[in-house]
């Protein structure tokens, strides 16, 4: 688990720091706030594109493998990135890391699944998770430093480096598969098929969406928007976000144990704390002190924190562990798509109506999670009943014969 967490560390750190480095690198490339959004939209594109491959190497190649692999060749690309000589480059840059890191969450999330059962599985990777919240203290509270004080390029550099000694770290420390059984079948090439083609797993996936939807839009343009508007230097911003980023991941580790001791139905979960967290992207527009700014930021992070592994359980606690990443892969690639939307749809709302007017756009993610959370299959039986309808499949379908 501490492998596992120090690299999703590592992953979230590389690339929320462009966030950071966005005002800065739009001055030297004398780009608008749009155009920085495309920046990071392009990662989210290759990211998103990569999400079920990575996923399906895992499970052809070992997850250990895939995990190890993806981070050395983004830590690669991070490190490109600070030698992008123009925007364009930059932007092929930004879209071929977006690819590297795009092959390890379901790796990841598959890791943990062979190392755990069922019952512990969302509680588990609630820990392992919740280092995506804390990237979004670390890398304010070290990257923002080291842009004003050695400029954005050698920041890059730097955490690159911290990328290559975890690489070092999983080769050499992270423990073979515990060979806990939690399917009696193996699930073959039929089962990915059918897991690929079943609507009940893209309603999930577009679930992720809105879920990600608030958390890459207020990754993406808080910082910017502390820096811009009201008038904050990098590191102060970073400060200020300091507490909305801890209560999200202790919300997404009280989120992981609340799915497993509700032995999945996520509803009961994501529906009221998507709605906590429309409440707080509504609120922000109207903040008129920086105090009620980050108070409601703080409410919309602990609905989204609490949603994360939730949206997660039914599906990762059915699905065949030689499934896992296949299906892992697909939810992510709804919740990346939101990646690629949000930081451009916000750029541009920021610059034509106003910051208000961008963030209260998230508000329509938490709507699209919340119905979701509701009309999606609540339990193991449901679940796998919605995903064979009425076709064969080669695993088994009821709570009995998984037993």
């Amino acid at each position: 688990m501490a492998l596992l967490f120090g690299a999703w560390l590592v992953d979230y750190v590389d690339r929320l720091v462009i966030n950071l480095a966005l005002p800065s690198i739009g001055r030297e490339f004398g780009l608008d706030r749009a155009e920085q959004g495309l920046a990071v939209s392009v990662f989210f594109l290759a990211y998103a594109l990569g999400q079920i491959p990575g996923g399906m190497l895992a499970d052809r190649f070992g997850a250990r493998r895939t995990v190890a692999w993806a981070l050395l060749i983004w830590s690669a690309f991070t490190a490109l990135t600070g030698l992008a000589s123009s925007f364009v480059v930059l932007l092929l840059v930004r879209f071929l890391f977006g690819a590297a890191e795009g092959i390890f969450p379901a790796a990841a999330m598959k890791a943990v699944s062979e190392r755990t059962t069922p019952g512990q599985r969302m509680g588990a990777n609630g820990l392992v998770s919740s280092s995506n919240a804390l990237a979004a203290v670390v890398a304010p509270v070290l990257g923002a430093p080291l842009i004003v004080a050695f400029g954005w390029r050698p920041t890059f550099l730097a955490i690159a480096a911290v990328g290559v000694l975890v690489y070092a770290a999983l080769r050499r420390w992270l423990p073979a598969p515990t060979g806990v059984p939690d399917q009696p079948l193996r699930a073959g090439t039929s089962g990915v098929r059918l897991v690929l083609g079943a609507g009940v797993m893209w309603r999930f996936a577009a679930m992720f969406f809105g879920y990600d939807l608030i958390v890459w839009g207020l990754n993406t343009w808080v910082p910017t928007y502390l820096n811009d508007e009201r008038g904050l230097s990098l590191t102060a911003a970073g400060a200020a976000a300091l507490v909305p980023a801890l209560v999200s991941a202790v919300a997404a580790v009280v989120g992981g144990r609340l799915a497993d001791r509700l032995g999945g139905r996520h509803g009961l979960v994501v529906a009221p704390a998507m709605a906590v967290a429309a409440l707080g992207v509504l609120l922000m527009t109207t903040a008129h002190s920086l105090a009620a700014f980050v108070g409601w930021l703080t409410l919309a992070a602990l609905g989204a924190g609490l949603s994360f592994m939730p949206i997660f359980a039914v599906p990762m606690r059915s699905l065949p562990s030689d499934l896992a990443g296949a299906g892992s892969g697909m939810i992510i690639f709804g919740g990346q798509l939101a990646g690629v939307v949000a930081p451009v749809v916000m750029g541009a709302l920021a610059d034509a109506v106003s910051f208000g007017a961008a963030f209260a756009f998230l508000a329509l993610g938490a709507a699209l999670a919340a119905v979701l959370s509701l009309t999606t299959p609540q339990t193991t039986e449901a679940f796998l009943g919605a995903l064979h309808a009425g076709r064969p499949v080669p695993f088994p379908t009821t709570d009995k014969e998984l037993a």
